[in-house]
C-alpha cells in the first residue's frame, strides 16, 4: 500500500510509523510540522525501514494538496492533532480550526483523489462523562470539551464522506490513556510540556520534576480520584494495523481502543512510585475543568472483530517502558 501518516513524528504517530516500517511492504510518505513532534523520532525510524518525509501544516491547505500531487495514496492514518483538554478550554478555536477543519480538508483531499481506507486517531473524550464509567462504541457521545468536540465532529465528517462515496471507507480508533514507550527504547513520549499522568510521574522520577500534582481528590470513585484506562502504546499502535487490514474485507467501523480496567490516579501514583523506588513529592490541587469521573474501555468488539492481540496489558509494564525512555531522553 501507498499510506500517508499525518502526524508521523508525534507520540503515537511515531509509534504506528515504527509498525507499518517493521511490518514491511508499504510506500509510506510522512508529515509533521513538529508542533509536538520530534525530529529526532524520525531519525530514529530511519534505521528501522524507509520512509518519505515531508515537512508541512495541515493548515497550510495548498501544501497539503501539493502532498497529493503524483502520489496516490491507498490509505490515510491521520494523527496530526492538538490534544490538551485543558488548553481546549481555554482555546478552543484553536482546537476545532486544526482538528476538525484541518481534518476536514484532509478528508476531502482522500475522497477526491482516490483514497480507499482512512484510519482515525479519535478519542475517548467523545463520550463526555458517561453515566456507568464504562462506555462502548454504542454508547452515548456527549463530549465535554472542545478537545473531544472536535474530533466527534470529524467522526460525523468521515461518515458524512464515506456515506457519499461507496468506494471511501474509514476506521474510526477511540483512544484511551497511552502511555509508554518502545519495547526496544528506540523511540517514546518526546513532547515537553505533556500532562500525561505516566509521563509526568515518570519526569518526577527522574528529578526533571520536583513534584508533581493530583488534580481534585473528590470526585465519585472508590478513592477520590479520577479512573482511566491505561493503554501501552505499541498495543495501540498494532491496532492501527489490525484494523487496517480489518477494512479490506469489512464496512467502515468504529473501535474503543482500550484494555478495559481502570486504575485512579491515586493507584497510577503507587505503581510508579514502586516501580521507580522513588518516593517523590505529590501535592494535591483542584480539579481541572473538563475531566470526567471515571473513564474506561469496553474493547471487545476490537478483540472480536480483529486480528488484534496485545501483548503489553500491565500498568507496571507500560510505567517502567516509559521511566526508561524518560532515563534517556
Amino acid at each position: 500500500m501507498n499510506i500517508l501518516v499525518t502526524g508521523g513524528a508525534g507520540y503515537i504517530g511515531s509509534h504506528v510509523l515504527k509498525a507499518l516500517l517493521e511490518r514491511g511492504g508499504d510506500n509510506i510518505t510522512v508529515v509533521d510540522n513538529f508542533y509536538s513532534g520530534s525530529q529526532d523520532a524520525l531519525l530514529a525510524l530511519q534505521k528501522v525501514g524507509k520512509f518519505e518525509f515531508v515537512k508541512c501544516d495541515l493548515a497550510d491547505f495548498a501544501a497539503v494538496a501539493e502532498v497529493f500531487k503524483g502520489r496516490k495514496f491507498d490509505a490515510i492514518i491521520h494523527f496530526a492533532a492538538y490534544i490538551e483538554v485543558f488548553e481546549s478550554m481555554q482555546k478552543p478555536l484553536k482546537y476545532y480550526l486544526n482538528n476538525t477543519a484541518n481534518a476536514a480538508n484532509l478528508i476531502k483531499l482522500a475522497s477526491e483523489t482516490g483514497v480507499r481506507y482512512f484510519i482515525f486517531s479519535s478519542t475517548a473524550a467523545t463520550y463526555g462523562e458517561p453515566e456507568s464509567g464504562v462506555v462502548s462504541e454504542t454508547s452515548p457521545q456527549n463530549p465535554i470539551n472542545p478537545y473531544g468536540k472536535s474530533k466527534l465532529m470529524t467522526e460525523w465528517i468521515l461518515k458524512d464522506a464515506a456515506a457519499a462515496n461507496a468506494n471511501f471507507k474509514f476506521g474510526i480508533l477511540r483512544y484511551f490513556n497511552v502511555a509508554g514507550a518502545s519495547s526496544d527504547g528506540l523511540i517514546g513520549q518526546n513532547y515537553p510540556n505533556a500532562t500525561h499522568l505516566i509521563k509526568v510521574a515518570v519526569q518526577t522520577i527522574t528529578g526533571k520534576r520536583e513534584k508533581m500534582s493530583i488534580f481534585g481528590e473528590d470526585y465519585a470513585t472508590k478513592d477520590g480520584t479520577c479512573e482511566r484506562d491505561y493503554i501501552h502504546v505499541e498495543d495501540l499502535a498494532s491496532a492501527h494495523l489490525a484494523v487496517l487490514d480489518y477494512l479490506q474485507e469489512n464496512p467502515s467501523d468504529i473501535f474503543n481502543v482500550g484494555y478495559g480496567r481502570g486504575f485512579s490516579v491515586k493507584e497510577v501514583v503507587e505503581c510508579a512510585k514502586k516501580v521507580g523506588g522513588v518516593d517523590f513529592r505529590v501535592d494535591m490541587a483542584a480539579r481541572r475543568d473538563g475531566d470526567p469521573a471515571v473513564l474506561i474501555s469496553n474493547a471487545d468488539k476490537l478483540r472480536q472483530k480483529t486480528n488484534w492481540k496485545p501483548q503489553r496489558e500491565n500498568l507496571e509494564l507500560i510505567i517502567k517502558s516509559a521511566l526508561e525512555w524518560e532515563k534517556k531522553c
